[in-house]
């Protein structure tokens, strides 16, 4: 009882009040919102001003991604060892110099397809680092029952920074070029690093003593995730979703840029409309959760974020530029709602269920999972649309995000009113 009190005054306390939270959510702020500008102007630069084909598209994207497939398990087991505020600001450092690095060579002339490659792997290998080093972060800033309150507000600012980024972003591009708004984003990442200097925390770096090989460590915290019976299920779908996702997400583009010609413009707007529905389900995700049960809206939403893919492979085949819009709109807002909701109760559950000393482990092991997939769709995307066409690979990731769902679906999730707690998990 003594705990279950301690809980609930800890859940109620506002994390306004906490100067090292606040510190932390506002550089958080920051670089989402710089970020947000980056993920504008990289697909822009390389379909509308370098030309890209569809498969240069996919080898950019794979690019980007590929340090989850490469480095996601050895990156947990060496953020466990490592103080994680410190290895998010070297994260951060290393990815304001990358992203600078693309202003100077477009105003020196020199800016190839083959340049991007190479930046956006380094900046997908110091993200990989920040992600697994930010998931297991909150659990150390902020007090135990506070974690999902902590989720929702970073969560929330982040869609926030989603919706405004590439909103200001497209107004930019009608009188900037796009290299310009790689500034944007750099100096998002040096204010990140800038407030995380000034957050406190009381972490304890893990003592040389208690250390295993590598390879034990990493076996360790790939063993819970498989074993554990509700985040298997979780990692196998995230994981399926996020292939057919990128499958679709890779071309989007092409078809927004290129095939229907809206512009920057249009794609930023496309892009703060599914933000603006992920701002709505990190509100919501509380009350949905509430009132649908924790457990049963997980394969709840993933259902339905299959359901609003569908009207984006009719928006490839309408025929008239409103309808299109109009459906890329619809989709973008609804998928967004739901999948923000999805990620935040299973993000919550993660946090709440894994043992402390294998937080960075677990994350890390989910990410190599869920995230490494992705640089294999955006390359079959990329090949499948240069063979098949554009629309057909629209529609084979939609078709496949049915099947995404089955394991959440059929798991026990479905009709769980509450999620387990940290001391059932462990």
């Amino acid at each position: 009882m003594t705990a279950d009190r301690t809980a609930t005054g800890q859940a109620s306390r506002s994390l306004l009040l906490d100067r090292n939270f606040t510190t932390f959510w506002a550089g958080q702020a920051m670089s989402q919102f710089g970020a947000q500008l980056g993920q504008l102007a990289f697909p822009v630069l390389a379909v509308s001003m370098l030309q890209a084909s569809e498969f240069e598209v996919g080898v950019l994207n794979a690019a980007g991604l590929a340090a989850f497939l490469i480095l996601g398990l050895p990156a947990g087991a060496w953020v466990d060892r490592w103080l994680k505020r410190p290895t998010m600001i070297q994260a951060d450092l290393t990815r304001m110099a990358a992203m600078a690095a693309v202003p100077l060579l477009w105003w020196g002339g020199m800016l190839e397809i083959w340049h991007l490659y190479v930046i956006a792997a380094i900046v997908g290998t110091a993200t990989v680092f920040f992600d697994v080093s930010y998931q297991s972060y909150v659990p150390v800033l902020v007090a135990p029952g506070q974690v999902n309150q902590a989720n929702s507000k970073l969560e929330g600012t982040a869609q926030v920074a989603r919706i405004g980024g590439p909103a200001v972003g497209g107004l930019l591009l009608a009188v900037v070029t796009a290299p310009v708004l790689f500034v944007g984003e750099a100096v998002g990442y040096l204010l990140s690093a800038a407030f995380l200097a000034r957050t406190r925390d009381r972490e304890v770096a893990a003592a040389r003593g208690d250390r295993r090989p590598l390879r034990v460590e990493i076996k360790e915290g790939l063993a819970f995730v498989i074993r554990h019976p509700l985040i298997s299920r979780i990692a196998a779908c995230t994981a399926a979703m996020n292939f057919f996702g990128m499958v679709i997400f890779t071309m989007m583009p092409v078809l927004i840029l290129r095939n229907l010609g809206f512009g920057p413009q249009g794609m930023g707007l496309v892009m703060a409309v599914g933000a603006a529905g992920g701002l709505l389900g990190a509100v919501a995700a509380p009350r949905v959760a509430a009132r649908v049960g924790e457990g049963t809206v997980i394969p709840l939403c993933a259902v339905a974020s299959s359901v609003f893919l569908v009207p984006l492979p009719l928006a490839a085949m309408a025929s008239e530029p409103g309808v299109s819009l109009a459906l890329l709109l619809l989709s973008e807002l609804c998928f967004g709602f739901v999948v923000l909701i999805y990620n935040i109760m299973q993000l919550s559950m993660r946090q709440r269920v894994c043992p402390p000393r294998l937080l960075g482990r677990m994350n890390a092991s989910i990410r190599f999972i869920v995230w490494g997939v992705m640089p294999l769709a955006a390359l079959a995307s990329g090949f499948l649309a240069e063979h098949l066409g554009l629309i057909a690979v629209i529609w084979i990731g939609t078709a496949g995000s049915f099947l995404a769902a089955a394991p959440v679906v059929f798991s026990p999730l479905r009709g769980m009113r509450t999620l387990p707690s940290q001391v059932e998990g462990a």
